[in-house]
């Protein structure tokens, strides 16, 4: 047990942080055990609603691939993926936004609400927040090979967000929390990848950081080990060379667009950990991988 001394101490450490990120808006990628363990899921509540009382204006965007995945078992639908991209049809596309905005999102918004603070659900489809278009999968193969396009069913790109609607919610004291769905002009919906939506989100509104939580320490070398620190190039060439693979590829290519965009900052943390937002945002040694333009 640390001794009143030590509590001070650690406030006094934090001050300086709070005091540089007041008024500043983040955006929070929010996935993998950090969804389903109750402890880190209530840290995870307690964390953002500090965040908002210091200050800092958190912008929530969730997964949701193991409750999916589940459902989808129970239901016999087949699924499969590609370089960390779920391929999905009609069917599965119904799962999917049923289990995203209608289950997992309002948990979220619950939480955050049972512990006093005030968040509200949204999809790309509320307010307009975002408009999606069909992506095209490109897999780069081998040099001197050409790239192959593949069709990876109802899975989307944000084509342009609505910042009004964040802007208007973080201004009247609400926490937003997202779901990765969104519909085009026609109004055909699609699933979109809970990293790159957060990537368009902090881009758009200029967020200060941009941090994704995941279930590994962060970027790991071709050794394993963490890279506690990378740039731009850096981060491009870990794709390229293959030494980033799977789901790791859409959170740094997250990344890298949030910082094209004008994100000043963009960090990959070990979500198993507990207060690891706090630890990332308000301590000088940070936790996981940062990525700097």
């Amino acid at each position: 047990m640390i001794d009143q001394a030590e509590r001070a101490k650690v406030l006094i450490e934090a001050l300086p942080y709070i005091q540089r990120f007041n008024g500043s808006t983040m955006v929070i990628k929010y996935g993998g055990n950090a969804m389903i363990n109750e402890e880190l899921k209530n840290n995870f509540a307690l964390d953002v609603i500090l965040m908002k009382y210091v200050g800092i204006n958190p912008i929530i965007v969730h997964g949701g691939g193991p409750q999916i995945g589940e459902l989808l078992e129970r239901l016999n639908i087949q699924t499969k993926f590609v370089e960390g991209l779920r391929v999905t049809d009609e069917q599965a596309m119904d799962v999917i936004e049923m289990v995203l905005v209608g289950k997992v999102n309002k948990e979220i918004v619950n939480l955050i609400n049972k512990n006093k603070g005030q968040a509200v659900g949204l999809s790309g489809k509320d307010g307009g927040l975002f408009v999606a278009r069909k992506m095209k999968y490109i897999k780069y193969r081998p040099e001197g090979e050409p790239p192959e396009v593949l069709d990876i069913g109802l899975v989307g790109e944000i084509v342009s967000v609505n910042t009004k609607v964040l802007e208007s919610l973080t201004r009247d004291g609400f926490i937003p929390v997202i779901a990765p769905v969104g519909a085009d002009e026609s109004g055909q919906t699609y699933n979109i990848n809970a990293d790159t939506v957060a990537g368009h989100i902090a881009a758009a509104i200029k967020a200060r950081k941009l941090i994704l939580l995941t279930d590994t320490k962060g970027v790991l070398n071709k050794d394993g080990n963490l890279i506690s620190s990378l740039k731009l190039q850096e981060a491009r060439q870990l794709i390229a060379d293959g030494t980033v693979t799977g789901g790791m590829i859409p959170k740094l290519n997250c990344c890298i667009k949030a910082l094209e965009g004008g994100v000043k900052k963009a960090h990959i943390i070990d979500g198993r950990e507990k207060h690891a937002i706090l630890l990332e945002v308000f301590t000088k040694g940070g936790v996981g991988t940062e990525i700097i333009n």
